[in-house]
């Protein structure tokens, strides 16, 4: 029996390993699809509001066909248009934090050190650091811009959906095609429920944000206010990283503290209020993903695909937690994968 565990265990760890290198390898298609899965979820309860006010099914079709290409265009030209925005912008930064070191270095009377002859915008290389942002975000760039690929992909998936049930029926028994059915059912609810409230709290916050940051007048508004609804699908990580880049750049954009400490107070708020209040209220009691999962599927996804990885692999683990918590075979990766 011990034996028979530890060759389980193997199994199980070569297993990972050929599917992490098989998801590294097919990252070219795979994230365009993962792209239009989550939307599909996303977008399945608004064709079943269609459906129920009378609304033909090819008409709802094509409505949702026309909405999905909206969103993904926009949120492409959007993050690209940003993206150019940031890169062309940041390199004055260079020259301010160079200046407010040096301002340092005197206050603090470091020449012995000679740190008065160090060209710290040389060392620092700042106006780089806009370019580097841009070419890390390149495979995300080179998906968001292959819309017509994600297009396809939520065409078959929407045109496939509903028609499980009949292939179940077919293939099954009477018993084990109604309990089959059950599952995939609650799984399909639960997952739409999560992605949809998911996908709502995140882009109100990032609406909060970029209006708080305008307000101020904080350069790069639209840009912090996109990766604030981006950042938002990582809980604790992603919206500290969302909160402290605008921070970071409004201390050196106003050369004084004080506006930086306004905008911190106010952001920080605006993500407690709706990461710890308003999202807890609307998904109920939640998935409970453990701290140490959501780590594990951080990395993994991140040495998978990089930055778009990063963004995906809470909403995967959720799903992920979903689907094991609904089969009674899987119950215990559930509960492992559980915080209580």
């Amino acid at each position: 029996m011990q034996g028979n565990k530890v060759m389980t265990a193997c199994l199980v760890i070569v297993v990972i390993f050929i599917g992490g290198v098989v998801l590294q390898q097919a990252r070219p298609v795979l994230f365009p699809f993962f792209l239009a899965l989550f939307l599909s979820f996303i977008l399945w309860p608004v064709q079943d509001f269609l459906t129920r006010i009378k609304i033909p099914r090819f008409l709802s079709f094509i409505i949702i066909l026309l909405v999905a290409f909206t969103l993904i265009y926009l949120l492409g030209a959007l993050f690209y248009s940003a993206g150019k925005t940031f890169a062309a912008e940041f390199p004055k930064y260079g020259q301010k934090i160079s200046e407010i070191l040096i301002s340092f270095q005197e206050k603090l009377n470091l020449s012995p050190l000679n740190l008065e002859t160090v060209d710290w915008s040389k060392q620092l290389e700042l106006n780089k650091i806009g370019g580097l942002v841009i070419s890390s975000l390149g495979p995300f760039f080179s998906f968001i811009s292959n819309l017509f690929l994600i297009f396809i992909f939520f065409i078959f998936i929407l045109a496939g959906r509903g028609k499980t049930k009949g292939k179940l029926k077919k293939s099954l028994n009477k018993k084990n095609s109604r309990k089959v059915i059950e599952v995939i059912e609650k799984i399909d609810s639960q997952i739409q429920k999560y992605l949809a409230i998911k996908t709502i709290v995140s882009l109100f916050t990032g609406i909060f944000v970029t209006v708080v940051l305008l307000i101020f007048g904080v350069d790069f508004a639209i840009v912090f206010g996109f990766l604030t609804f981006l950042m938002n699908y990582i809980p604790n990580i992603g919206s500290f990283i969302a909160t402290a880049f605008p921070i970071i750049i409004a201390f050196f954009q106003f050369e004084t503290i004080w506006p930086a400490f306004w905008i911190m107070v106010l952001l920080m708020s605006i993500q407690m209020i709706m990461g710890n209040f308003i999202e807890p209220r609307l998904m109920g009691r939640g998935l409970g993903l453990s701290p140490l999962v959501v780590l594990f599927f951080l990395f993994f996804w991140g040495w998978l695909w990089g930055i778009p990885g990063m963004i995906l692999s809470v909403p995967i683990a959720a799903i992920v937690k979903i689907i094991c918590s609904n089969i009674e075979e899987l119950n215990f990766i559930a509960a492992l994968m559980s915080k209580d």
